[in-house]
């Protein structure tokens, strides 16, 4: 009996000193994040050891109070790109564009050489309440809230933008004179990324075409095969592709879409993604492709396409910005080895890495929805692939820069609706298929830009796959 008594005795002082794991989601992150990361294997806490010994591994998640913190702390130095996400239900509708939005997206610049600063609109979601209340590209606002911004405050006035109703004063071409002042509440807009599509008939002899195109969403991919069919029946010679706020978005679209410009390609290699030693049986190309699948708002598949190819595009023509990344890149850097592409505007970001969704699921690897630890929410979108094009050509990290420059932003006075001839950075890719050196239609004056991050989506310069990817 003495015997029994000083096992179960020992027995309990043993559970005692048991750590428990006060945050259970802390391991989904940790197990993931070893799992899938694609620095894993330079980032010292992500080691396979870390976890050999459940005492200190408990004791060191229970040392970062949230997932998210713990998350931040796996991170690399050299990542930019990973986040933490809070909902992932939420997350997935505003990868395919539906969100809580004012509905337009704005860029900060000092008026001149004063102290005001003054927002120029560069785009407007169609039937979102901006657009529902008159706001149109190239409006100048000098206040929010009536607040006049400065030097000095605009970082605090435009805390504005990201509240449910403001008050926003629209002035003059000259950022000062009073014109009128518009209140519009957030709403959820759901926003086609195939913004406008347009032909012009006569630039040099030739047809050329013309699409704005904001985001990668797959549950817009028969809109964008739509679109390519009106460029395909019209028979256009030369191709210019507006991205100058396409920040990405899903991999396949982007494989879509240079499909849809080179019909020469055929069925050869667009991009090649590489994940870590981990997963490397998931080293997979992409080709182009005669046929696209179509997605709903969910993500699930609901139909096939013919895609609409074009066919004699040797050159193409990418108008680009500092917003301009990822799976938008992907494109430039996917169709190199075989047409020429000029990029006119500013320099790009610099992504040439993407995503996916990891969920608190250990049964599927956690890349499987349906079997997430139906109790909570989030879930992790860490970088876990780098892309590559044809000639495993994967050097642009610091961004593509153009071949010719011309920025908008400088013109914040005058700026004209997309698909307007004289609109700067279209006329001047418009006036290179003329023959005709780059010049500034009017004088630019001394001005600076703002920056300042103006997005409410973290996933805007993001470059990701879905979950399907891995049961092709």
């Amino acid at each position: 009996m003495s015997f029994l008594f000083i096992l179960l005795l020992s027995c309990s002082k043993e559970d005692i000193n048991q750590p428990i794991l006060d945050t259970p989601i802390n391991n989904f992150v940790w197990k993931a994040m070893n799992s899938w990361y694609n620095w894993q294997g330079e980032v010292p806490s992500l080691a396979d050891s870390k976890d050999d010994n459940t005492n200190d591994y408990y004791t060191y998640l229970n040392s970062f109070s949230t997932p998210n913190s713990l998350f931040e702390s796996l991170k690399h130095t050299n990542d930019d790109f990973s986040w933490f996400i809070e909902d992932y239900v939420a997350q997935q509708q505003q990868f395919q564009g539906t969100s809580k939005t004012f509905g337009f997206r704005p860029s900060l610049v000092r008026v001149g050489t004063t102290d005001y600063v003054v927002i120029y609109i560069q785009h407007v979601s169609k039937n979102s309440p901006a657009d529902l209340a008159g706001f149109k590209r190239g409006d100048i606002i000098n206040a929010i809230n009536g607040t006049v911004m400065t030097l000095s405050n605009y970082k605090t006035v435009f805390n504005g933008y990201y509240q449910e109703t403001s008050e926003f004063s629209f002035t003059e071409k000259d950022g000062q004179t009073f014109k009128e002042k518009k209140t519009i509440s957030q709403a959820v807009v759901s926003d086609n990324p195939v913004h406008l599509t347009k032909v012009f008939d006569n630039i040099n002899g030739k047809k050329v075409g013309y699409i704005v195109y904001n985001g990668f969403r797959s549950s817009y991919n028969d809109e964008l095969n739509a679109a390519f069919a009106e460029l395909k029946s019209a028979g256009v010679q030369e191709l210019v592709l507006d991205l100058r706020i396409n920040g990405g978005g899903s991999v396949e679209t982007s494989a879509y879409l240079a499909s849809m410009i080179h019909a020469e390609a055929g069925s050869d290699k667009f991009a090649e993604l590489k994940f870590n030693n981990k997963h490397s049986q998931y080293n997979d190309p992409y080709y182009f492709d005669n046929t696209l699948n179509v997605y709903g708002a969910d993500g699930k598949k609901t139909n096939e396409e013919t895609i609409n190819r074009l066919s004699g595009i040797n050159k193409l023509y990418v108008l680009a910005s500092g917003s301009t990344a990822s799976a938008s890149e992907m494109i430039i850097n996917g169709l190199r080895p075989f047409i020429d592409v000029k990029v006119v505007g500013t320099k790009t970001v610099g992504k040439n890495e993407g995503s996916i969704t990891l969920y608190d699921s250990p049964i599927s690897d956690y890349t499987n929805v349906n079997t997430a630890n139906s109790s909570h929410k989030m879930a992790m979108q860490p970088i876990v692939f780098q892309i590559y094009n044809k000639l495993g050509q994967n050097d642009y990290g610091d961004g593509f820069e153009p071949n010719i420059l011309i920025e908008e932003w400088k013109h914040w006075d005058n700026i004209l609706p997309f698909g307007d001839e004289n609109e700067i950075v279209l006329k001047t890719a418009l006036d290179d298929i003329r023959g005709l050196s780059a010049k500034s239609a009017y004088e630019v004056k001394s001005f600076e830009r703002i920056d300042i991050n103006v997005s409410t989506n973290k996933f805007e310069q993001e470059m990701y796959i879905d979950s399907h990817y891995f049961n092709k």
